[in-house]
């Protein structure tokens, strides 16, 4: 997958056709992976590509904060460095102001269609518990299965809160745990007394099966679906 980096725009050379190039290059990447069903990191960076030339276009944010600075003094009683853009030419402004028009629109695309997979991977995953869901649900296990796979991938999540520009989010972590086989003898809720079992400090884990009736990519696609979806069913 190619990359971009954050502050494309102003990196490297500030010309129109290269930084087309740059972005259609991009952007041509980000549609192979979203043929093969691969949501992330992609569609995160997308959207932050997007969010950082919309606030640039609106003006919350500085265009000199993004160039490159170059040291031109030293405060030695303040114990501080002084830097400058190296780049303060209107010229360029211009420049940036035609990148800037000509990648909104061609990114916000590529976010559609982003979302447009995202929503029906969403759409045919089955998210449902195993046995019956304690009061405290923060915890627990994802049974993760796939149609015409007998592999349990089984992960260990636990839903905290995060705190940015004053306010609060849920996240949730994903970890694995172990790959098992499913079979006659192993079921789901035999996984999970397994579990309990081995893993002494969650005596009573609410635990939940993902299953995928396709082959999507784990890691990239239904990972971050399942987080979704588990954030919908977490208390508060």
């Amino acid at each position: 997958m190619r990359t971009l980096p954050k502050n494309w725009i102003t990196e490297g050379l500030i010309d129109f056709e290269y930084k087309k190039y740059q972005l259609l290059a991009y952007l041509q990447s980000a549609e192979k992976e979203f043929k093969a069903v691969k949501l992330y990191p992609t569609l995160s960076d997308l959207i932050e590509h997007h969010r950082t030339l919309e606030e640039l276009e609106s003006g919350k944010t500085e265009l000199k904060n993004l160039f490159p600075k170059s040291l031109n003094g030293i405060d030695l009683q303040q114990a501080q460095l002084h830097y400058e853009p190296k780049v303060q030419d209107g010229c360029v402004m211009e420049e940036i102001a035609q990148i800037t028009a000509f990648a909104l629109p061609k990114i916000q695309h590529q976010i559609a269609e982003g979302k447009v997979i995202y929503d029906f991977v969403e759409d045919q995953v089955e998210f449902e518990p195993v046995g019956l869901l304690p009061i405290y649900n923060r915890e627990g296990y994802i049974f993760l299965t796939r149609e015409r796979q007998s592999e349990v991938h089984a992960f260990r999540y636990k839903s905290n809160f995060i705190q940015l520009a004053g306010e609060k989010f849920r996240s949730v972590a994903f970890w694995l745990v172990g790959i098992f086989q499913r079979s006659i003898v192993l079921t789901l809720e035999k996984l999970k007394l397994h579990l309990i079992k081995e893993i002494k400090e969650l005596p009573n884990p609410a635990t939940w099966r993902m299953h995928s009736p396709h082959q999507f990519p784990i890691e990239e696609t239904l990972i971050p679906v399942g987080k979704r979806l588990l954030l919908q069913q977490v208390n508060e």
